[in-house]
């Protein structure tokens, strides 16, 4: 099997990486295999911590991230060869028992927020992607997120967010917007952008196509 095209997509949180990587999948996912693999399940597993200590954990941290693991198995993906993918307990603040087979695939998207930030994640794609949102748009996002998705409290959310995420991504994913091919304001509701960015996977992929045959 060929290796794959692999699309990173980073920006901050709730900015709206997830909307462009299933715009990728409805555009591509007729003619090819598109997998996304999200890195926040690539949390580090905590379960040998007491929960308390676990609910101190900066989860918005480069380092709250197993990304040894993640490399491993993109290389596995890149390989022809089938990984068993993490999920992540966000009631329970760790990794979970549950686990993914992911199939290789066309086309990888990786997505999330030190995608761009990790230098041996970044010399592995093929396209490198930013998402750019103003900060208080991806604050509502996040905070109608989280007390839908993952039963945080508004407190909870409130108190992280200017507690570490803001921080966070002052110092880590915001200049991490540096190292991207393309920059798209306001992810998927960018027409014009999103356009563009079609166009020039398309021909990424008809490139890797014509190498092969």
């Amino acid at each position: 099997m060929k290796k794959p095209v692999i699309i990173g997509i980073a920006g901050g949180s709730a900015s709206g990486k997830t909307s462009v990587a299933r715009r990728l999948v409805e555009t591509f996912d007729d003619t090819n295999t598109v997998t996304i693999i999200r890195q926040d399940d690539y949390y580090h597993d905590q379960s040998h911590m007491p929960f308390q200590e676990r609910l101190k954990t900066n989860y918005d941290h480069p380092d709250a991230f197993d990304n040894d693991l993640l490399i491993k198995q993109i290389d596995d993906l890149a390989a022809g060869k089938a990984i068993e993918k993490p999920t992540y307990d966000y009631v329970n603040h760790t990794r979970s028992t549950i686990t993914e087979v992911v199939k290789p695939c066309d086309v990888l998207i990786l997505e999330g927020l030190f995608i761009l930030e990790d230098d041996d994640i970044r010399s592995r794609l093929d396209m490198k992607i930013y998402i750019d949102t103003d900060a208080d748009v991806r604050f509502i996002r996040r905070l109608k997120r989280d007390v839908r998705d993952r039963g945080r409290t508004i407190e909870s959310v409130c108190d992280q967010y200017m507690n570490t995420v803001r921080v966070m991504h002052e110092a880590f994913v915001e200049p991490s917007k540096r190292k991207a091919d393309i920059i798209i304001p306001e992810g998927s509701h960018n027409e014009v952008a999103m356009d563009l960015l079609l166009t020039k996977i398309s021909s990424i992929i008809d490139s890797k196509k014509k190498t092969v045959d």
